[in-house]
């Protein structure tokens, strides 16, 4: 049996005041630097220190609950979508809104190319839409658009969106993920099918359809691809974690089935192990990849709707409904505050 990192206290980030409906870290930008972005149904997504939880920002200007939240690879850009039927793209550093995006329903999830300055971003919606925006010139010029400048959904010929798979989709978008291939992205929806899209073409690859209701779907990257040097997709649904190649569309890597109905999952490659949410209870549980449960995490009071590792995979975060966000230790030795 492999051994668990020792159990820990983990800290506690306070602040939202409604359920926590998704997290995400940034890349390293220096040695233990890194930045962690939070969704909540409060309207007011919110920047963090990702190594201690301390607040830095928050980014005011939606009327409705936030879904998704993503930040671009250098941590300059972040873009969020919400109930309020748009989607929004923000200077990290100003707080500023560069651009808001109408939509003509609930923006479910929102993805970033992986390059430095982004020139394009996806948005999934609630009306079954996979669409893509051109941001460059806003990513470009930082601050150049006015914060109450809007750009209309559909409407090439002014924003320079277009849809991918126009009544392709069977059900409302839920998330949305931009693979370490540009050409590639990867849409959830909330009927459990994944499919995959060839953004040349506008054309889908592939698709999975999944048993059980669909949670979260997240890229996960090794922090030194010491182990598994690729890239894997991790997808929750019903009581069972799938695990795909996200350099090879549709290609199943392994699926765990646990005894709990599961509303999230992250998966830390080098470590070959593997966190849950639940959406049944409060817990928090650890597997390895042979689906053998190695920890019961308890601190939160409601579902665990959202959890990502860190990207060095020293520590992984918490989203739950009770409105907290928690960090637990992933590693055997002292490391940030847990000393």
């Amino acid at each position: 049996m492999t051994l668990a990192p020792a159990k820990v206290v983990p800290l506690t980030c306070h602040g939202h005041t409604r359920p926590i409906n998704h997290l995400s870290f940034s890349s390293m930008v220096q040695d233990d630097q890194f930045y962690m972005l939070s969704a909540c149904k409060d309207q007011n997504p919110m920047i963090r220190d990702g190594l201690t939880g301390d607040w830095i920002g928050t980014f005011l200007g939606h009327k409705g609950a936030v879904w998704q939240s993503r930040l671009s690879a250098d941590s300059t850009f972040a873009v969020t979508g919400a109930a309020d039927f748009t989607a929004k793209l923000w200077n990290t550093y100003s707080g500023e809104c560069l651009q808001t995006f109408q939509h003509n329903h609930i923006v479910r999830a929102v993805a970033l190319p992986p390059t430095t300055i982004p020139q394009l971003m996806a948005t999934g919606s609630h009306d079954r839409k996979l669409q893509i925006f051109d941001i460059s010139h806003y990513s470009a010029l930082g601050s150049a658009a006015s914060p109450t400048d809007e750009a209309t959904a559909g409407s090439s010929a002014t924003d320079g969106s277009y849809e991918i798979g126009a009544g392709v989709h069977s059900g409302a978008l839920r998330s949305v993920i931009w693979g370490p291939d540009f050409n590639i992205i990867i849409s959830a929806t909330e009927d459990s099918v994944i499919r995959w899209w060839d953004l040349r073409q506008r054309t889908p690859i592939t698709s999975a359809t999944l048993q059980g209701a669909l949670g979260t779907c997240e890229l996960n990257i090794s922090p030194t691809a010491s182990i598994i040097n690729k890239p894997v997709i991790s997808i929750a649904a019903g009581k069972t974690a799938y695990f795909f190649d996200a350099n090879a569309p549709g290609t199943l890597l392994n699926k765990v089935e646990t005894p709990h109905e599961i509303a999230s999952v992250a998966l830390q490659p080098d470590e070959e192990k593997f966190v849950v949410g639940g959406s049944k209870d409060t817990y928090v549980r650890v597997y390895n990849l042979q689906g053998e449960e190695l920890e019961l995490q308890k601190g939160h009071h409601g579902p665990v709707w959202t959890t990502n590792f860190s990207p060095n995979g020293k520590l992984y975060a918490t989203g739950s409904e009770d409105g907290t966000i928690k960090l637990w230790k992933f590693c055997q030795e002292p490391y940030g505050l847990w000393k």
